[in-house]
């Protein structure tokens, strides 16, 4: 059953309508859901880039890796100097990876056109 009873009509214009349809699919949300959003205070951020889960896995693993080689050095004393460096090594690349994935700018790929307005 429906949890929204009340419908609500708003009329836009065809450059509003293009800016909802453009925030609601940067967002990942409907454009219903996207207003919702707004409407509660929110402002949805844009859907992070594809890599980013794989990313985030790849950061939890080496991180578990990490507690385990520290929990070892705790209870027998002695730090495996390789492994540790080896997974240190591993997470400061994979922070690298994610700097440039989400920060880094992204080459056009399509022909800037100029803003030539004819007379």
């Amino acid at each position: 059953m429906r949890k929204r009873g009340i419908r609500i009509q708003v009329w836009v214009n065809n450059e509003e309508d293009a800016r909802l349809q453009t925030n609601a699919k940067k967002s990942g949300l409907s454009r219903e859901g996207y207003l919702r959003s707004l409407i509660n205070g929110y402002i949805p951020k844009a859907l992070p880039p594809p890599d980013y889960y794989a990313m985030m896995r790849q950061l939890h693993a080496i991180g578990n890796n990490l507690n385990q080689l520290a929990a070892k050095a705790h209870a027998t004393g002695h730090l495996d100097r390789a492994t540790f460096q080896r997974e240190a090594d591993q997470l400061r690349r994979a922070v690298q990876q994610i700097q440039q994935a989400v920060t880094a700018p992204e080459r056009r790929t399509e022909q800037a056109t100029p803003n030539v307005h004819p007379p």
